[in-house]
């Protein structure tokens, strides 16, 4: 803990001590930068059309917009948690603060498209210090494993709750104030953490850290760049030789960062933690989970505007119950695993989203809201527990010098299965959709019409303008048979690839013991 007095440890009588007052006031400081950090993930998705309008970037220009933060997030995750291993936690999550203020401020009043580019830049390598900086703090602050497990279930409840006000946030700005403002509403937040961070937090970095490992942390971030653009490339242009050579080339990167840290003396990476069940398990689960929830969102967000026809704002609403699913059973999990076995909870949980995911199998081409709605619940309760104590199972099982490098390594399990859901679940349905639509007649519909009605929903209601009626209803009715078709399939890959790791759950996690076990770091 580096010399300081800790606000939780070793009671007189042997067990360890419950946080105090400071502990609990200094996880409420750190649910401000992981609410933010998730926020700007989603913020551009109602925020693009009104910047273009400004701004006028091309269509690179406006594809880097949205995907440059995410990238560098996910590129930078491991890096940063080493280094606030070795120098400070807290002084990390600061100086992240204050540069996340600082391009924030630069994002809002950009005066071009390549000011923006940059300026989002910036954030995403600042987003990438106080994600694991968070995460470790709270291993910092509280030593019992019940508490411990609580306090993640709120930090995965803010994370959550982030992705999904991001949107509305934006929405509501935009009626009344220009597209920046959505960027500023980072200022004073950020500025209550700095005020807050010193009082109530306390510095935590590893006593001896060793060299820092700087070709290992170039090929950590270009392994992690090039994998997620590899993804991200496939799941917009398919199997493309730029997509192919893309993942080749972030292989070849990740073998050689692994080759280096199994030689090194101070790894950036402690590759000896995946040989823990507990730990390698858990990464698998939020690996998973990302790949499922980012790769069946692409489907139902789109069902819910193109096939039922809402608003994207009212979609969004819709989706709201979501997100107090995953508020119920992340807090709920928490409390259950003070009696509860992890593979128990999880698994049951996971037997929970298959029945989520199932019911998404259920829409039809008629638009109906339901199936959507109640699927949505129903998976994002399953994998409640999953997500809260996942991130724990990660952190305990590494040593407390190490707490950075392994909540950097959960956060990066997570973003890599956002990308891969797109990438992999997306693929399947498009290739699906594409393949129904490739045997429709459409008979009269011209060859480039056609051509954009088989590529995607969203291009078969381009395709149709100044079509007569009965041809746009004709290719219209058979688009959406084709996407929901499309969505059934994916919906069933996703409870398929589900089941196989609750089984995998139940046998590798099935001696780890319940969270009411104190510890002490």
């Amino acid at each position: 803990m580096s010399g300081q007095e800790p606000v939780g440890g070793t009671s007189v009588s042997g067990e360890t001590a419950k946080a105090g007052p400071r502990a609990w006031g200094g996880l409420a400081v750190l649910a401000l930068p992981t609410l933010l950090v998730s926020m700007d993930l989603s913020v551009l998705i109602l925020v693009l059309p009104s910047l273009s309008v400004d701004l006028r970037p091309d269509g690179i220009q406006a594809l880097w917009i949205t995907d440059i933060y995410g990238f560098l997030i996910a590129g930078a995750l491991i890096t940063m948690g080493t280094l606030g291993d070795r120098l400070g936690r807290r002084r990390l999550l600061m100086f992240g603060a204050a540069a996340f203020a600082a391009a924030s401020a630069l994002a809002a009043f950009a005066p071009g498209p390549e000011w923006l580019i940059a300026a989002r830049a910036v954030q995403g390598i600042a987003g990438a210090t106080l994600m694991p900086s968070t995460l470790s703090l709270i291993r910092s602050l509280f030593h019992r494993r019940d508490e411990r497990a609580f306090a993640i279930s709120i930090w995965v409840v803010c994370f959550s709750i982030g992705i999904v006000v991001g949107p509305l946030l934006a929405g509501v700005l935009l009626q009344f104030f220009w597209w920046g403002s959505v960027f500023l509403v980072n200022l004073p937040i950020m500025a209550l953490l700095l005020i807050l961070a010193p009082a109530l937090l306390l510095e935590s970095k590893d006593p001896s850290p060793g060299r820092f490992d700087l070709l290992g942390a170039v090929l950590a971030t270009a392994t992690m760049l090039a994998l997620v653009l590899a993804m991200k490339t496939l799941a917009k242009d398919g199997p493309t030789p730029v997509a192919i050579g893309t993942g080749l080339a972030g292989l070849i990167l990740g073998l050689l960062f692994i080759r280096r840290q199994r030689t090194i003396d101070h790894p950036l990476l402690d590759l000896s933690l995946f040989k823990i069940p507990a730990f390698s398990t858990a990464v698998g689960l939020n690996l998973l989970i990302g790949t499922t929830m980012a790769g069946t969102y692409l489907f139902t967000a789109q069902y819910l505007q193109l096939v039922s026809g809402l608003p994207a704002l009212l979609a969004a609403l819709w989706l709201l119950p979501q997100t107090a699913a995953l508020i119920i059973s992340s807090t709920l999990a928490a409390r259950l695993a003070r009696r509860i076995r992890p593979a128990y909870l999880i698994t049951g949980g996971m037997v929970i989203a298959i029945a989520g995911l199932i019911s998404f199998t259920r829409v039809d081409p008629g638009g109906g809201i339901a199936p959507i709605v109640i699927g949505s619940f129903l998976t994002a309760l399953g994998f409640g527990p999953a997500g809260t104590l996942g991130p724990d199972l990660i952190i305990s099982s590494a040593p407390a010098e190490r707490a950075g490098a392994a909540a950097a390594v959960s956060e990066t399990g997570n973003e890599l299965g956002n990308a891969s859901g797109i990438a992999i679940l997306g693929s399947l349905g498009i290739a699906y959709y594409q393949a129904i639509m490739s045997g429709h007649a459409l008979p009269g519909l011209p060859a480039g019409a056609r051509a954009l009605a088989v590529d995607s929903l969203a291009g078969a209601y381009q395709a149709v303008q100044g079509l007569a009626p009965a041809l746009r209803d004709e290719v219209l009715a058979a688009a959406r048979t084709a996407f929901t078709s499309a969505l059934q399939l994916t919906a069933w890959a996703a409870s398929g690839a589900v089941l196989i790791l609750a089984v995998v759950a139940t046998v590798l996690l099935r001696h780890a013991p319940t969270v009411a076990h104190s510890d002490s770091d």
